[in-house]
């Protein structure tokens, strides 16, 4: 069980820094946050955690390997990603102000379905070929080859969890008055921008090489 427990504080220390840095998953989940609210974010972020485990799942079961060495299969999933990265920053720029105050024009807001705001976050993951790479790097270097298979996937469900309480404290500190209020102040800018930056990430998914 000590063994177990190195490990898995070996994987977190190494982990922490990939769920803090800057990606593609915190710009979706910041941009849900801000226009379509906390509700939403919420469920974008457990998207994103659960489509973490899809990619340890299939990391446990070998067939990330399989995928790391397949330049036909590493293409495929690395353009349908760069694709819907792209697609969501030209949504993005294209959107133009949003407006916050429902009072302003007498009507509540279209809320975004459950299954939308959950599938942008599992999709915006899951189509990105890195954590292949990531999982099977991490893995090989910290953990045992000996080590279970229930065990390894039970450092996958804390990594997850870790991840998802992360965007949830995103999404509630985006979603505070004085964040709304900035947001719908400048909310024309910050479209465009994370328009960009979606975009921006989208090409450089585009222009990654499997190893």
């Amino acid at each position: 069980m000590h063994a177990y427990l190195l490990e898995l504080a070996s994987l977190m220390a190494v982990f922490s820094f990939a769920i803090v840095s800057p990606g593609a998953d915190t710009a979706m989940v910041m941009r849900q946050a801000m226009v379509h609210g906390r509700r939403e974010a919420i469920l974008t972020s457990f998207g994103i955690g659960t489509s973490l485990m899809f990619h340890v799942t299939y990391t446990i079961l070998g067939l990330g390997l399989i995928i790391s060495k397949s330049l036909l299969l590493f293409s495929i999933i690395k353009w349908a990603g760069a694709v819907y990265l792209i697609y969501m920053g030209v949504m993005a720029l294209r959107a133009g102000k949003t407006d916050l105050d429902p009072v302003a024009d007498g009507a509540e807001p279209a809320r975004q379905s459950a299954l939308r705001a959950f599938g942008l976050g599992f999709l915006a993951n899951a189509l990105n070929p890195k954590p292949v790479l990531f999982f099977l790097s991490i893995f090989s270097a910290l953990v045992a080859a000996s080590t279970p298979g229930t065990v390894k996937f039970g450092y996958g469900l804390v990594m997850a969890t870790c991840l998802i309480a992360w965007f949830v404290g995103v999404s509630f500190f985006m979603t505070t008055p004085r964040m709304r209020a900035a947001f719908s102040r400048a909310s024309k800018w910050i479209n465009r921008a994370s328009g960009m930056v979606f975009i921006a990430f989208g090409l450089k998914l585009a222009a990654t090489k499997a190893s």
